[in-house]
């Protein structure tokens, strides 16, 4: 079995999550511990960091990644979703695995898969753990799929756990109140383990106050340790200012996004637990490693910058939370005309996030290249509800080949709306 074919067998099991949605989704743990019986419990082979949280799980996961390799430790990274290619998920100091490696994988262990039937996710989470313990790496970062308590990441006893934020996101699997999906989320904290949650958020924080006091974990609550004072964003950086204890700190990174400033400090956390673990990571470390997450990790994707003239960037940030800082980040920046590039899933809010898009930009709405995607001519309907004006276009890279046809060297382009519309640019 080649490449190609692994590939293809993988995308045959209980289809993925990111191309159809709620059908995929698998809310028991029976497979993933299957599984890992069956590779003799490969996650219990390295050490573990996990991260849960609606919005800004995969830059916290990348960050971290990024001063533990600079740190000199060999580290794995699982995350979720993929842009372009499948291997970005299951990476080791940046590297994504090797093709011969998942044919190889997938080859070796047909039969039990084809007896199991095992779920895309619960295979390719089983893949990181086998390919990361056959691998000894030193430490591996787990970013949860989906929730939290019944992800099949949610095997793991890490050294730490980090939960970014709680927002509206997959509401029909997870939730329809910011309780219930903290309390999916809260699943994720394990027995005398510490927990960081990045972000205080009053209308949640007893509910991980509570779940910590069961569990026996320390709790902290980052931001209110750190706490955030201003940010300055340059063309490669951007440069926050924290204070901790009275004393002002500075923290710089590649990643550009203004929502960074909610992620840094759970970073910044626990590195600190790390350290009390006794991993030798010093303030060089945390400087080259957060300055350098992009090329360090490979990171696309999070206010990604595609052309200086026009202006074009992209976001993967897709719900209304996301969509917020979106709009908040394009405020920054001086320009003639706003050209924005949106295409949409079908099962988000759609109404909730085209209420506080901009009415005074040109809208090109798109339809990115997999079956959840909602129909373009259906999204520029439901968008003129909204006095949003635009054309539709089948495809996103029609749809950004008009905008930058229209655009002066003045203007602004933005690309996003959803993961998949980015995927298809960056």
């Amino acid at each position: 079995m080649n490449y190609q074919e692994a590939l293809d067998f993988i995308y045959s099991q209980l289809p993925i999550f990111q191309r159809v949605g709620k059908a995929a989704y698998k809310a028991d743990l029976g497979n993933t511990l299957l599984l890992d019986g069956y590779f003799n419990y490969p996650h219990k082979k390295f050490k573990t960091i996990h991260i849960a949280g609606t919005n800004g799980k995969g830059s916290t996961s990348h960050m971290l990644a990024a001063v533990l390799q600079k740190a000199g430790y060999k580290t794995g990274l699982y995350t979720s979703p993929h842009l372009r290619d499948f291997r970005e998920r299951i990476k080791i100091n940046g590297e994504m695995i090797p093709k011969e490696t998942v044919a190889q994988f997938i080859t070796k262990h047909k039969p039990f898969f084809e007896k199991v039937k095992p779920s895309f996710f619960e295979m390719t989470v089983a893949m990181a753990f086998e390919y990361f313990a056959e691998n000894n790496v030193d430490i591996a970062v787990i970013e949860v799929g989906l929730g939290g308590r019944l992800d099949s990441t949610n095997i793991i006893n890490p050294l730490l756990s980090v939960i970014t934020n709680i927002s509206f996101d997959h509401t029909d699997l997870l939730g329809d109140t910011l309780q219930k999906i903290a309390t999916e989320k809260a699943g994720i904290i394990k027995p005398n383990t510490p927990v960081i949650i990045s972000k205080f958020q009053s209308e949640v924080a007893d509910i991980f106050i509570q779940k910590a006091n069961e569990m026996n974990a320390a709790l902290y609550f980052a931001d209110k340790e750190i706490e955030f004072v201003e940010q300055a964003i340059g063309k490669e950086l951007q440069i926050f200012k924290f204070v901790r204890n009275n004393k002002e700190i500075t923290i710089k990174t590649d990643i550009l996004g203004l929502y960074q400033r909610y992620n840094i400090p759970g970073a910044i956390k626990a590195i600190e637990i790390l350290k009390q673990y006794g991993f030798r990571i010093n303030d060089d470390d945390i400087e080259q490693g957060l300055s350098n997450v992009q090329s360090i990790t490979g990171l696309m994707g999070r206010w990604q910058k595609l052309s200086e003239s026009p202006l074009i960037f992209c976001d993967t940030g897709h719900n209304e939370d996301g969509i917020r800082f979106v709009l908040k980040q394009i405020s920054n920046y001086q320009f003639d005309k706003l050209h924005m590039v949106v295409g949409m899933v079908a099962d988000k809010d759609i109404d909730k996030i085209l209420s506080i898009l901009p009415k005074d930009a040109t809208y090109y709405f798109v339809q990115a290249q997999i079956p959840r995607a909602l129909n373009h001519e259906e999204l520029k309907i439901k968008a003129e509800a909204h006095n949003l004006k635009g054309l539709s276009y089948p495809t996103v890279s029609e749809g950004l080949e008009a905008a930058i046809s229209n655009a002066l060297p003045s203007d602004f382009i933005f690309v996003g709306g959803s993961t998949f519309v980015v995927a298809e640019v960056v």
